[in-house]
């Protein structure tokens, strides 16, 4: 069965379909339909949703999808996630007070990006996968485009650098079609025999790695997520490329080239700086979605360190964490969404005191910032705990580098964990900021609620079950079968000693409140704040206050520095480049007619030298 009507007809070609038809349909919707146009973004997502798993329950290679696409245990279960993730997302923005403006476009791009989306993970063929990877790039312009006139210029810059790695996967997919006469995506693999195998491979990591955000090819993902509205960054940024981009390199390395030890030194070498040099930025933020945005950056890195180990428990750790940071991070930019909409605001300064206020929001991003700081027993844990078993289990290959590898990991785990420390406290737990009055904010609407309790439960049922439910049904299949662990986590044991602690700590809290309560001054810093001395407020640190003084310690003060001037930004550096050589040009022919045809006959008398020649 190959025909396209074939295939649209096939639950494969439904998967893709439905979300396309469904963002036709809002968007031919007049424009005050708004609350009609969110519900059919949500229907059809949904249905987008149960035909994707529908596909995943199938199992195995499904017959009838024809020659351009393939179903196999890792498309099916990216695809499922996809979906899911589109269905999330389109319910949580129902509840958005800041979508309803652009509602008909918003609602109409998100189906559309989750169709194409599901398309490029199904993509057999490598031409098919580039025209959708471009519109993949467009559709994530314009959607942060929608979130207003602030957010213009973080649209401009995603589409520049997501859009320049197009052009490096389309020479890949030239120099694959040289060498092997073929452009499907399953074909013969390709061993690095020569330097035209290299530059292939490299081309494809660069499209993968500038879609997933990873560094040095990761500056789009803080603006995109500092400027645009929170359910764009937790479904783009937050999971939708994180999943695709994290496929490609999958599929690349796995069954498109054969790496050998110096491509895996530097996919690992890229991942163990984007997990440390990305979190340290995180650390001194001050925002609360960009804060988020870097930590999108920094977990890229345990993914491709698990890629790269070259091993099959390095490839199933990465594969993981790929599905588990979509879940926590979408859960994060989810929470911070909610408190955007009730607060007013992200700036971490004038929050404070949300926790009674908003308990879900606060409950979802305590369970979803102990994910993703690998605290056990939730998920974070289990699959960063595979990845450094595959970082261990490549010594032999890597020789002692690995040591180095290994250590990049467990720091940026202790780093974010230090990070989300700062966060819950500076949103939830501390007193509000001077001068700001959050006595009104309640709690997020259903809609709203209903994705970030979920994305919570997912974190705790896939590290306490993570071996029955995920892992086998999803990740050892996609990774090509079992792939036996060199450790030992017995989670539910584990959970149960865990909540057994939980449960004893509450009761002692019981006893001593039951008790008579005893007061006494204030003791903050060494000093005891008495009456006399300056009231205890004005000499509090906050969380954020505390985190400022990694920016002036040495040599990390020059590295923030060099930082916040954009020198590690390539779109920054190469922009001034391009602008000094074009102003250069501007001045040499200064506006002036007679300069500017001189200038062109020198060139056309250089031209036509070199052609005699």
């Amino acid at each position: 069965m190959n025909g396209l009507g074939d295939i649209l007809r096939h639950p494969v070609g439904l998967t893709i379909g439905v979300p396309l038809l469904t963002g036709l349909i809002g968007r031919l919707l007049p424009r005050a339909w708004r609350r009609e146009q969110g519900i059919v973004a949500v229907a059809g997502t949904a249905v987008a949703a149960m035909l994707a798993w529908r596909v995943f329950a199938a199992g195995g290679l499904m017959p009838g999808a024809g020659p351009w696409l393939v179903v196999d245990g890792l498309s099916r279960f990216v695809l499922a996630a996809v979906a899911t993730f589109g269905f999330l997302i389109a319910l949580f923005s129902l509840g958005h007070a800041a979508v309803p403006p652009v509602a008909r476009e918003y609602y109409a791009y998100l189906a559309w990006t989750v169709g194409i989306a599901c398309g490029a993970v199904l993509a057999n063929d490598l031409i098919l996968l580039l025209v959708l990877w471009g519109l993949l790039g467009l559709t994530l312009y314009v959607m942060i485009g929608l979130s207003g006139p602030d957010a213009s210029a973080a649209a401009k810059k995603s589409f520049v650098i997501v859009g320049g790695s197009d052009c490096l996967l389309m020479l890949g997919i030239v120099i694959v079609w040289l060498l092997t006469g073929s452009t499907r995506m399953n074909g013969p693999v390709l061993p690095f025999t020569g330097g035209l195998t290299y530059a292939a491979f490299l081309c494809f990591a660069a499209a993968a790695l500038a879609k997933a955000g990873a560094v040095p090819v990761h500056s789009w993902v803080p603006d995109c997520g500092e400027k645009a509205l929170a359910p764009v960054t937790a479904f783009l940024p937050a999971s939708l490329d994180k999943l695709l981009g994290i496929y490609l390199l999958a599929r690349v390395t796995r069954g498109m080239f054969a790496p050998d030890a110096c491509m895996n030194l530097v996919l690992m070498a890229v991942g163990a700086v984007t997990v440390v040099a990305a979190v340290m930025m995180a650390l001194v933020q001050h925002d609360l979605k960009r804060l988020l945005s870097y930590h999108a950056v920094s977990q890229v890195g345990y993914m491709v360190l698990g890629i790269g180990a070259g091993t099959p428990l390095g490839l199933a750790g990465g594969l993981f964490h790929m599905l588990n940071n979509a879940v926590y991070k979408s859960a994060l930019f989810l929470c911070a969404g909610a408190v955007e909409e009730k607060a007013g605001t992200t700036d971490l300064d004038r929050l404070g005191g949300l926790a009674r206020a908003m308990p879900a929001t606060f409950a979802t991003c305590l369970t979803a910032s102990l994910a993703i700081s690998g605290i056990p027993p939730l998920n974070g844990f289990f699959s960063k705990w595979m990845v450094y078993q595959g970082i261990v289990q490549s010594a032999g290959a890597a020789g002692p580098v690995w040591v180095v590898w290994l250590a990049a990991a467990m720091i940026g785990s202790a780093l974010t964990l230090a990070s989300f420390a700062k966060v819950l406290h500076a949103v939830f737990l501390c007193k509000p900021a001077a001068g700001t009055d959050l006595r009104e904010a309640r709690e997020v609407n259903w809609a709203m609620r209903a994705p970030m309790l979920a994305l919570a439960a997912v974190c705790v049922l896939f590290g306490v079950l993570a071996v029955p439910l995920p892992l086998r049904t999803m990740i050892l299949p996609a990774a090509g079968g079992d792939t036996p662990m060199i450790g030992v986590w017995w989670s539910g044991t584990a959970t149960a000693m865990m909540a057994a602690a939980f449960v004893f700590g509450l009761l002692l809290y019981a006893v001593s409140r039951a008790g008579r309560a005893r007061e006494c001054a204030t003791y903050v810093g060494g000093e005891i704040v008495g009456a006399s001395a300056a009231p205890a407020a004005s000499v509090e640190v906050t969380g954020v206050d505390f985190y400022r003084t990694i920016e002036e310690m040495q040599p990390l003060q020059s590295i923030y520095a060099a930082a916040g001037k954009k020198l590690f930004d390539l779109y920054d550096v190469g922009t001034s480049v391009l602008f000094y050589f074009v102003e250069a040009l501007r001045k040499a022919h200064g506006g002036v007619l007679p300069v500017y045809l001189t200038w062109v006959l020198a060139g056309l008398l250089i031209l036509v030298w070199r052609l005699a020649q």
